[in-house]
Formats: C-alpha cells, structure tokens, sequence
C-alpha cells in the first residue's frame, strides 16, 4: 500500500517557493518583528525599566489609598442633652477626639530613590543585561514589600492611639506613627 499523493507533493511557501515534506522550518524569520518588539539594542532593559516606573505609580497609588484611616471619640453618655462625665450628669459638653490619618510623604521619597538608585545601579559599567534586569525586579519587589510593611504598622500605631480626650490645659498626645495624623479636638 502506497502513501497518499499529498504527502509526496510540495506545498506552496508564502514567499513562491515550494515546499516539500519533511523540510525543516528555516532558522530566521521571513518576515520582521512585530511593530511591539522593538529591535532597539537594550530595548529588553527599557521596557523593564518602564515596567518598573510603572509599578511604582501604581505602589505609590495604592498606598495612598491604604494609608488613610479615621476613627474619634467622645467621652461619657447622654443627660439632659450634655453627655455623662464619670457616672454623673455634665454641665458643659465634653471633649471629642477625631483622629484622621494621611498617608506618609517618607513612602513616596523612598519609592523614588529606590526607582534612582535602580537606574543609577543599572548604568554602571560592566553590568550584564541579567544583571540589569535582575537590580530592576528586586527594586520593584522592595517598593511593593516595603510599601505593605509601611502601610501595616502605621495602621497598627495608629489604631493604637488612645482616644482618652486631654484634661483642660493638657495637650492631646500622640505616640510615634508612622503615617502623618491630625487630631481634631472639639468641646
């Protein structure tokens, strides 16, 4: 029994030419690089590089968003319209605590210097494209990791501010936060 007859006759190749059963594919391309590839010497490190500064709006966005909280407070209960002080009826309203906090201006230099010092990394002489690229991943991992570990213990210093209002003539303390706080105190 013989093969079929399709399998002995050439097919047609895109550029004219014939081509016939078990021929290899050729080592190059018969056409250019998609327009996205550029053929740019050290384009593989560029768009890393943008990968990077991207990635690092994007950590400086979120944390943005997680770094903002607010929580208050006042003392006592309600008689008479005037909150209770101590189990007993006040004559004057009491103090209210408001604690707003904002995201820390410290997180967004270091973004930037660690987006810096990554460049400044890169173009020394002698570094290796895997190098290059190796500097580039592990600055855009410290940023995210960084930026997380910033973001958990300000919010837990935060949350650890007592709302205790002051006595009259003290001032309202703040223990060490890491994200910048307002403390709005109301009589």
């Amino acid at each position: 029994m013989h093969p079929p007859e399709s399998e002995h006759r050439p097919a047609e190749a895109a550029d004219g030419g014939l081509v016939y059963p078990g021929d290899r594919m050729p080592e190059t391309l018969d056409r250019p690089p998609a327009a996205s590839l550029s053929t740019l010497p050290g384009a593989t490190i560029i768009r890393r590089i943008r990968r990077m500064i991207l990635s690092a709006l994007a950590v400086a966005l979120v944390y943005s968003i997680l770094g903002t909280a607010s929580r208050g407070g006042c003392a006592g209960g309600s008689t008479d319209g005037f909150p209770e002080v101590n189990a007993g009826p006040a004559d004057i309203a009491p103090a209210c605590v408001q604690l707003n906090l904002r995201p820390s201006v410290i997180v967004f230099v270091a973004i930037a210097v660690t987006v810096i010092i990554a460049i400044t990394l890169i173009l020394r002489p002698g570094r290796s494209e895997a190098s290059a690229l190796r500097i580039i991943d592990r600055a855009v991992l410290v940023m995210i990791v960084g930026t997380l570990v910033w973001a958990a213990v300000t919010m837990v210093s935060f949350f650890a501010i007592p709302l205790d209002p002051p006595r009259p003539g003290e001032s309202f303390m703040i223990p060490f936060t890491f994200g910048d706080v307002v403390v709005d105190i109301t009589q």
